[in-house]
């Protein structure tokens, strides 16, 4: 039974990830959820080489789990491999779970494959480190983690607000009086707090306006509505000749802290500038 749990089933996980990778390389793969793509791109290197980095864990835990059938020292050194590889890919399928839509299948069979491994080494051990996996599924769960999604798939005006706020209150009111359609995006949404910090944007209201390419990103109530002021007056319906897939419009007008951590609002008054 020994044999089996600690030689023959990483070598099956071995068996796995090489059967992932080679499908990798033909363009092909064993997932076929967008939670495998989505997970690719939270990597900061390709994700064949995340393979690669698994196929040699697992032959590791598999030559290891074979000294320790023959010697006992070894037996410590095989648990602490095969409990670190838990930890890790707790650590991926978590932040999978809590950044994308669905998590990597791929990943899910690697992660019960490595637990599968551990409760038919030693189940009473296993049950030992429950209390440690779980409390990181909750630690991830406890963090304000942007979402890996895309947030202005469609052409429109999209407007980042809070309902405290007095300055996106001011571009509420011009757009229902003008009747300009437009999207409401919550700023207490983690995955935009990540995209105007990104712009060294901390500060809404925050309008993105998308027309094919091109994006504009305007802050600050006087500078949304001077800019649909100006559209009027024009009677140019389309972004500006001279904007570039990513042009903002500066503003020196106030605006409301961006945070997920508050809501309260702020006065006209004791609005701090943009820049």
């Amino acid at each position: 039974m020994h044999f089996f749990s600690r030689v023959i089933s990483p070598l099956i996980l071995f068996a796995y990830i090489i059967l992932e990778t080679y499908l990798k390389i033909q363009k092909s793969s064993i997932c076929t959820t967008t939670g495998c793509e989505l997970a690719a791109e939270l990597l900061k290197f390709d994700s064949l080489y995340l393979n690669y980095f698994g196929a040699a864990g697992a032959i590791a835990i598999s030559f290891l789990g074979f000294l320790s059938l023959k010697r006992k020292e070894f037996e410590t050194v095989f648990y602490s491999v095969l409990y670190a590889a838990i930890a890790f890919e707790s650590i991926m399928i978590g932040y999978q779970i809590f950044a994308n839509p669905e998590p990597c299948s791929f990943c899910m069979g690697v992660y019960g494959l490595l637990l599968l491994i551990a409760l038919l080494s030693n189940w009473k051990y296993l049950l030992y480190a429950m209390p440690a996996i779980i409390a990181l599924f909750i630690s991830l769960a406890s963090m304000a983690i942007p979402q890996n999604k895309i947030l202005f798939a469609e052409d429109g005006t999209y407007l980042i607000y809070s309902d405290n706020c007095p300055h996106c209150t001011n571009v509420k009111k011009f757009f229902a009086e003008k009747n300009i359609a437009h999207t409401l995006v919550s700023v207490r949404d983690t995955t935009v707090i990540a995209f105007i910090k990104r712009l060294n944007i901390t500060q809404i209201p925050v309008l993105v306006v998308k027309k094919g390419d091109i994006n504009s990103v305007i802050k600050g109530d006087k500078s949304i509505i001077e800019y649909f002021s100006d559209q009027k007056a024009t009677g140019d319906k389309s972004a500006p000749k001279d904007t570039a897939p990513s042009q903002i419009y500066n503003s020196d007008d106030g605006g409301c802290s961006a945070s997920i951590l508050s809501d309260s609002g702020c006065s006209e008054e004791s609005a701090v500038p943009l820049y």
